[in-house]
Formats: structure tokens, sequence, C-alpha cells
């Protein structure tokens, strides 16, 4: 293995001073359920293992992470320097070189963004509950600039055809846009349907001015992916990957370089 398979580097056409990586469960020390690159200190892993973990992710991210308490809410919080006691939010922006916007998830959509000029990014935590109480639309006013002039990258998470869900979830979509109907297929058992978080997060991110053509990635199902991604759906106890993105301090390279 190398070290290219312990990450996934996000394929959008962010500007030459925007960074981002998502790392995978392979590589890392965590024993199972946790195995490998656990890096979550929240979900029952040997916190000598998480960790070692966040060590070896060091060697590739120019500074600490900035770490939430995600609570599956909308609070954006303004990131600074890494390493004190994480921030309760669900999503963080910053306007500051070498400061890196983190989100953990294990099924949850991660979604990443940046602007045009690559003077500012975010990243959010965008789960069911979240996702439906406006967490993009907080993230993207929190980097007051037009929606027209950002750009988006939806990471890792639930595929459609895993996600279940009960019609709780549904009517809360359908409450905010009727229009979401789309993303909710039948599963064959009353008051049960499956659900395409990656659907209802383009439409979220289009109805607030993000260009359908500037949203990028989607489709990569955590829970199918086993041997790569962490899933809570699949595994229950389990560990949790990381998606970051970040501003270059020299403004030269758009993506990290693994080896």
């Amino acid at each position: 293995m190398t070290e290219r398979d312990s990450f996934l580097v996000p394929d959008w056409p962010a500007p030459p001073t925007v960074q981002s990586l998502v790392t995978t469960r392979r590589g890392g020390v965590s024993r199972p359920p946790y195995d490998g690159f656990n890096l979550g200190l929240h979900v029952g892993d040997d916190p000598a293992a998480v960790s070692a973990n966040r060590a070896r992710l060091r060697r590739y991210v120019p500074a600490e992470p900035f770490w939430l308490e995600q609570v599956h809410g909308i609070e954006v919080a303004l990131a600074g320097a890494g390493g004190g006691v994480p921030v309760r939010a669900d999503a963080s922006v910053t306007r500051e070189a070498g400061v890196i916007c983190t989100i953990m998830t294990a099924d949850c959509l991660p979604v990443l963004f940046c602007d045009d000029e690559g003077t500012v990014v975010a990243a959010a935590h965008a789960g069911w509950r979240s996702l439906a109480a406006g967490v993009l639309e907080a993230t993207l006013a929190a980097m007051a600039v037009k929606p027209g002039r950002v750009m988006a990258w939806l990471g890792p998470a639930i595929g459609p055809a895993a996600f279940e869900i009960g019609d709780e979830v549904r009517v809360a979509f359908l409450a905010f846009e009727p229009g979401a109907q789309g993303a909710f297929a039948s599963h064959g058992v009353e008051g049960k349907w499956l659900a395409d978080i990656f659907m209802l997060a383009r439409r979220r991110l289009i109805l607030a001015g993000v260009g359908q053509e500037r949203i990028y990635g989607g489709g990569i199902c955590t829970v199918s992916e086993s041997g790569r991604f962490y899933s809570d759906r699949r595994e229950a106890v389990t560990g949790r990957f990381a998606s970051m993105v970040w501003l270059n301090t020299q403004g030269t390279q758009g993506h990290v370089a693994l080896s």
C-alpha cells in the first residue's frame, strides 16, 4: 500500500491557493473495529492509537487540523490554530492561510467550499439533521462572498441505495422544498424511504445561489466501500475519517502532493 492509498484528493477546479484532502480508513494503527486510520477521539478507540494516527496525518498537512465537536446543528465556527479544545459546531470557515477546516464523518456528508479567488474556505458536516436545518446555507453566509462565486465539493457519504429513512426525514426536507421529492425512492415498506443525500445537498446549494455546474463530487458511498471508509450504518461501532480544506501558505500548489 502506498501513501496515496490512504488519502483521497478531491477532484474540483479549486484555485491554486486552495488545498484539500480526505483521509480513508487505510493505514494507521487503530485495531478493530476502528482499523486502521481512525481520527475520532470520541468513538471509544484507544486514545494513544488516535494520537498516533493524527500525528501521521500531520506529516501531510501544514498544521494541526481545526477539530470540531460536531452536534448535528448549523453553528459555523471561525477556524483558527488547531490543537485546543474542539469548538462545538458543525462547520468552520477561515480566510487565514494554513488553518485547516476539518470535518469528521462515517456516513454523514462532508462538504468543502472555496471562493473563486481562493481567499476563503469552509467545511460543513451535513448529516440529514444539519442539512435539513440549513448548515450549508449558514456556511455560505459565514463565507461572506456571493454564492455565485463559490464552488463546493461533496465528499464520501452514505449512498442512495443504503440510506434508509423514515417519513419524518422526508417530511422535513419537503416542508422546505416540495421539489426535493425526487431525492426519495420507495423502500417497499410503509413509512420507509431511500434518500439521496447528495441530491438533497445539491438542491440546497443551488437554491442558495451556488451554480449547479459549480458543485463537484458526490457519489462515493461509505456503506458500500467497506475497505476504504468508515460507516456507522454498516458497522455501528466504527472510526471516523476526515475531510479537510485550507488556504496554502505558499499559494503555488492546488493540492497535496502524495508519494
